[in-house]
């Protein structure tokens, strides 16, 4: 590797040559805020938060794209710079919806931040005219308030990145925002509702659509049952808004807190997340057996599918029909569940505690009812930075709660359902039981470690009963659009794929806590969060989905085995073509 050597702020220092004076300042331990830059993803130097003094330099420059050099010297904090950062932030507040108390991000803002490390106070000096603001609340899944946009341009980044790119800034000067094309609303665009933008918008400009409200209103009714379900990759992530470091697994609190919240029954959707592997195991096998339509396609990600539906409609026969583990256990619960216990489906609520602001969509779509027409299988699902909400609307302490476990019936889980959260996960199950299955025994071998990891794509060849089964492992809608295009030319010969909407999989969900970027930019936070998961799985008696008692007795009692009429009438689904514009 190639160093050169530096100064900064008087200091020597060697450094990678490749190094930008951020990242070598970062090295040196001194910190240097930012706004606009999110490392890999939006590093345009347009902020101007990063600047610093280059001796020889003529002005102040944007330490977040400026390479360093040999012999070159730094200085992060002389009178100048911090006059520089301070008026950038006066600026940006002089046209800002200044209504922090009421603002969800306040406290995990990044601009208020910056305010008061800087000791910003005001903004009257540069008072004035306000730009035009829109307030958008068009979506399922989020809201948008222009009034609180600094033009980091991060979200157009993360949107971009998606393959998407629904959002960008829309006329000049003093009149720049971020918008759609022609102006339109959200809802009436190919947005996938994936919710990326929300995690890397650093002001309150972009948040998910909050349904705190209304899970209390359904605790609150006497006359309802109400049953929550939790996702994976929420415990992985729902104690970074409780201070715990950001590879802590807080499942047994989590469970405890949603307990004192009053709900009925606390189920995990790790049961769901087995159960679905029961049959796109199933499904995936008769497809080779039969000559079905090949390489199969995972279905748990609902944004990756309303992006097949908007633009690559032609692919959709390739898709499993399995419903997702959300949606699966909520079938459940209204169904097997309902008639075990003696209660009216019709007066169960399912709420489900997702990483995914597209699960706020996927509850809303046609077949979806497996309990009747106008029953849903999910009634309210919320985001991990809801229930964290919730944690403090309820006064619970979260840090003094016990350890507490998931109720019977459908509280049992296996290693492979909680590996659902993390990309590669699900592929990885999938093959623990369709090895068992083909093979005809206990495979002993089941860590298929070359499908793991947050790289965006990842491909491998499993000799499994005299075949050899080719598997790719995609997570991010751009890696996802390359390898459909693949499909398309007949150049995958793969046999199974697993595709996840968000890079690095539900770990790093649009739902998910929001780090700062001073965190996000020098931390594998997605790598962090999928530890605690792999953990998990690893200190699990039961790491195969087909051991799990329940969802044995599941089908002894109610749908005979996997791919039987009845599974398919509540536990798969269909598509839509939609439209692109």
């Amino acid at each position: 590797m190639n160093m050169v050597n530096v100064k900064i702020n008087g200091m020597p220092l060697s450094v990678p040559a490749d190094y930008t004076i951020l990242q070598a300042a970062k090295e040196a331990g001194i910190e240097i805020p930012t706004l606009c830059y999110l490392k890999d993803l939006n590093e345009i130097g347009a902020c101007r938060m990063c600047v610093v003094e280059v001796k020889g330099a003529r002005s102040l420059v944007a330490s977040c794209v400026y390479p360093v050099n040999e012999g070159m010297e730094v200085f992060t904090n002389t009178p100048k710079v911090l006059k520089s950062r301070k008026m950038t932030l006066e600026m940006l507040l002089s046209v800002h919806n200044r209504s922090c108390l009421t603002c969800k991000r306040s406290g995990n803002c990044e601009l208020q931040a910056l305010c008061k490390e800087l000791g910003v106070e005001t903004a009257d000096r540069f008072e004035g005219s306000m730009p035009d603001s829109t307030y958008d609340d068009s979506t399922l899944h989020l809201v948008r308030d222009n009034s609180k946009c600094i033009l980091c341009r991060r979200c157009v980044a993360a949107c971009a990145n998606q393959h998407v790119a629904v959002i960008g800034p829309n006329s000049r000067g003093f009149d720049t925002h971020i918008g759609c094309m022609f102006e339109q609303p959200l809802g009436a665009v190919s947005c996938v509702s994936c919710g990326q933008c929300i995690t890397a918008c650093p002001t309150g400009a972009l948040t998910e659509r909050d349904q705190c409200g209304e899970v209390m209103e359904a605790l609150a009714d006497p006359e309802k049952y109400v049953v929550v379900q939790t996702a994976p990759a929420v415990r992985a992530a729902l104690g970074e808004s409780f201070g715990y470091p950001i590879d802590t697994n807080v499942e047994g609190k989590m469970v405890a807190a949603l307990r004192r919240m009053g709900f009925d029954k606390v189920f995990d959707t790790n049961f769901g997340a087995d159960l679905t592997i029961m049959e796109e195991s199933h499904e995936f096998l008769e497809r080779v057996k039969n000559g079905g339509v090949l390489p199969m396609i995972t279905s748990c990600s609902p944004g990756w599918i309303k992006f097949c539906e908007h633009y690559y409609p032609e692919l959709l026969p390739h898709l499993s029909t399995c419903k997702s583990p959300q949606q699966m256990t909520g079938a459940m619960v209204k169904t097997w569940f309902a008639q075990r216990e003696g209660i009216d489906p019709s007066k169960i609520v399912v709420v489900s505690v997702m990483p995914c602001t597209a699960k706020k969509f996927e509850v809303k779509r046609d077949d979806m009812n497996a309990a009747g027409e106008e029953i849903a299988d999910v009634d309210i699902a919320i985001t991990t930075r809801e229930l964290a909400r919730l944690i403090q609307l309820y006064s619970l302490d979260f840090r003094k709660l016990p350890e507490e476990k998931f109720d019977d019936v459908m509280g049992e889980f296996t290693g492979a359902g909680v590996i659902f959260g993390a990309t590669g996960g699900v592929m990885e199950a999938a093959l623990r039981t369709a090895a068992d299955v083909l093979e005809g025994r206990s495979v002993e071998e089941i860590e298929y470690k070359e499908i793991r990891g947050t790289e965006g794509f990842k491909e491998a060849v499993y000799h499994i009963a005299g075949m050899d089964v080719k598997v790719a492992v995609v997570s991010g809608l751009k890696n996802a659009a390359a390898i459909l295009d693949r499909i398309k030319k007949g150049e995958a010969d793969y046999h199974f794929i697993e595709i996840m909407c968000c890079p690095g999989g539900c770990v790093n969900g649009g739902g998910q806590p929001i780090q700062p970027a001073s965190v996000w930019n020098f931390n594998n936070v997605k790598a962090l969060r999928a530890k605690a998961l792999y953990d998990e799985d690893q200190a699990m008696t039961l790491r195969k989905s087909h051991e799990n008692s329940q969802i044995k007795k599941l089908y002894e009692e109610f749908l005979g085995e996997p791919g039987s009429h009845k599974a398919h009438e509540l536990l798969h689904t269909s598509y839509v073509v939609r439209s692109r514009y």
